[in-house]
Order: C-alpha cells, then sequence, then structure tokens
C-alpha cells in the first residue's frame, strides 16, 4: 500500500505542478492582454487629444476670421453712417434752399399766393418767371429798400 500512497502523491504533486503552470500561464496572458489593452486605451486617449488640439486650432482660425470679417464691417458701418449723416445734412440744406427759392419764386408771381402745377412758376411760354434769371439773382445778394415794406 505504501507504493499506492507513494504513486498518489506523485501524480497529486505532479498534477499540482502542471496546476502551478497552468494558472502562470493564464496570469501571463492576462498581463499581456491587460497591457495591450491599456496600450490601445492610451492611443485612443492620443487620438482623441490629437483631434481635440487640431479642433482648437480649425476653431482660432475660424474666430480670427471672424474678428477680421467683424473689423472690416464695423468699419463699412461707420463709412456708411458717415455718408448718412452728410446725405441728410445735405438733403436738410436742399430743402431749405427749395423753400427758401419757392418762397421768392411765391413773392416774384404774385397772382393767387399760390403756386400753379408748375413748381417753379416757369410756364415754359415766356412767362414771367424765367430760371435763368434765377440763378442771376440767386448770385447777387437780395436788399431790400424801405419803399418795398411800406406797401405793407
Amino acid at each position: 500500500m505504501a507504493s499506492s500512497s507513494g504513486t498518489s502523491s506523485t501524480s497529486s504533486s505532479m498534477e499540482e505542478g502542471e496546476l502551478a503552470a497552468l494558472m502562470e500561464q493564464r496570469k501571463r496572458k492576462r498581463m499581456i492582454s491587460n497591457r495591450e489593452s491599456a496600450r490601445r486605451s492610451r492611443m485612443r486617449k492620443q487620438k482623441h487629444l490629437d483631434d481635440l488640439m487640431a479642433m482648437v486650432g480649425q476653431l482660432r482660425k475660424d474666430n480670427q476670421q471672424i474678428v477680421a470679417n467683424l473689423t472690416v464691417t464695423t468699419q463699412h458701418y461707420a463709412a456708411v453712417e458717415a455718408e448718412n449723416s452728410i446725405l441728410k445734412a445735405q438733403a436738410a440744406e436742399l430743402s431749405h434752399r427749395l423753400q427758401s427759392l419757392n418762397e421768392i419764386v411765391a413773392f416774384l408771381n404774385p397772382s393767387d399766393g399760390v403756386l400753379e402745377d408748375d413748381t417753379y412758376g416757369c410756364d415754359g411760354a415766356g412767362g414771367f418767371f424765367n430760371p435763368i434769371q434765377m440763378a442771376f439773382y440767386m448770385s447777387h445778394p437780395l436788399t431790400a429798400s424801405a419803399d418795398v415794406f411800406g406797401e405793407y
């Protein structure tokens, strides 16, 4: 019986050695697998970081373009505002001149105090008002004598 118990302890220690080797092999496999997984994870993380950095560069470039466009648009807006102010002032001046000319025409054509259809009082048939004469009158200062005001 000693031989049978010796055989069983030998086979048992052999199984334990094989089992230990198998466990060691599995442990190595798991360690290699974990290292490979960690390497892939680092690569994914690096790729994500590279993508984000590229996106940051593109967004900065887009932002610079937008700022440049905004600057140009602001300059155009300021120029248009300045031109608009000048045109408004010119329109007011021209409106004032037109009103003054209409008053002069009404004074020179005292028909009934109201201008007819022809806004400038020139009927084209050699009437009292002549635009060329008006230019002559506009180039000379208007003076009034006391007898003009004496009629009123």
